[in-house]
């Protein structure tokens, strides 16, 4: 897997949320930062502690002048389905065709119980306000993803 370079424009995309609106990382440029983070599955046990985490600190994230965006392969209808079921209180955007997780580098291969199959890598992106890539979270721990990001933000953006 090969990620986008630190310092370069992060990967563009318009993707779907779970409303089935239009979600376009340009349209956050010059506004806010931004947290785009990539999950396999919704309604997972680790994609949920990790969803819930971000809905639970969500002002802390607006105190950072941030916003969160999670990404999965995952349909609309899916997407959705979770949001109401956790009380998500942030975009969750579709990704069927891993177009947008191609461009991020974390579609790849993964094993399972001693199989193995593609998928997404559960890796955070951090864009700065100007567009540009300015983390790259590789090793998430779904319990401490909220803290751990916030924590990163606070001392670097």
């Amino acid at each position: 897997m090969e990620f986008p370079k630190i310092g370069n424009m992060a990967p563009a995309f318009s993707l779907k949320n779970q409303n089935d609106e239009k979600i376009t990382l340009k349209d956050y440029r010059g506004e806010k930062n931004v947290v785009v983070y990539f999950y396999p599955k919704a309604s997972t046990p680790g994609c949920t502690v990790q969803a819930c985490g971000i809905r639970d600190t969500k002002k802390a994230f607006a105190k950072l002048d941030t916003v969160v965006f999670a990404i999965s392969p995952d349909p609309v209808k899916r997407i959705a389905n979770f949001v109401v079921k956790q009380e998500l209180n942030f975009d969750l955007l579709s990704d069927e065709d891993h177009a947008i997780a191609d461009k991020y580098g974390v579609w790849g291969l993964k094993k399972f119980m001693g199989k193995e199959y593609m998928g997404i890598h559960r890796i955070t992106f951090i864009v700065g306000k100007d567009g540009r890539l300015k983390h790259v979270m590789e090793k998430v721990k779904t319990k401490s993803h909220h803290d751990d990001t916030i924590a990163w933000l606070e001392e670097n953006l």
